[in-house]
């Protein structure tokens, strides 16, 4: 009966994880630097990885990605590579998620604190990373266009990535400290 129960609470744990995604991705449209917006949403991401483990951080990487996809935030990319729009905004929030709750994992037991703010630094950066590589495998001529005939690799680190992945990186580490007694108070609960 614990087992059902621990697997009932963890089920629930994820659901109402994925919810909050799905509500600070949809609601992240209103706040805009740019073409991007700002992806508090990774802050969820980081304690389901954090709590769940690395399965549920990929899945709420998933459901960012999906929303992404489905809210029209991509949709000047779509309009130039369908497929590499999939598979970049995909591949980038499922690794974010799954890399994320790794690297919590891998530190959990020596100092909590040390794990969360790793897992805060790594999920905006695999986020912003893979979608980099996308960038450049299917969208470059896209960016060049952008450029104006400048530098199609700085536009797309200055103009289009620049500011909004400081602002990730520094609203999951800002947030570190609630992440923490969050999965704190979530653990003892648990326990």
């Amino acid at each position: 009966m614990a087992r059902i129960n621990q697997r009932t609470l963890w089920v629930t744990q994820l659901a109402l994880l994925t919810a909050i995604v799905v509500v600070l991705q949809i609601t992240a449209s209103f706040f805009r630097f740019g073409m991007f917006q700002l992806a508090l949403v990774l802050v969820p991401i980081v304690i389901g990885g954090a709590l769940l483990g690395i399965g549920a951080g990929a899945w709420l990487g998933f459901v960012f990605g999906l929303i992404v996809l489905l809210n029209g935030d991509a949709a000047v990319f779509y309009a130039f590579s369908v497929p590499g729009t999939v598979l970049a905004v995909m591949l980038k929030g499922i690794a974010a998620g799954a890399l994320g709750g790794l690297a919590y994992k891998l530190l959990e037991k020596k100092n909590q604190y040390a794990a969360v703010i790793s897992a805060s630094i790594v999920v905006p950066i695999v986020n912003t990373g893979v979608f980099v590589l996308g960038c450049l495998v299917f969208f470059m001529p896209l960016i060049a266009q952008w450029a104006g005939g400048g530098d199609a690799v700085r536009h797309l680190f200055i103009g289009v990535i620049g500011l909004n992945f400081f602002i990730e990186l520094g609203s999951t580490l800002l947030l570190s400290g609630v992440i923490l007694r969050i999965i704190q108070i979530w653990q003892r609960r648990r326990a």
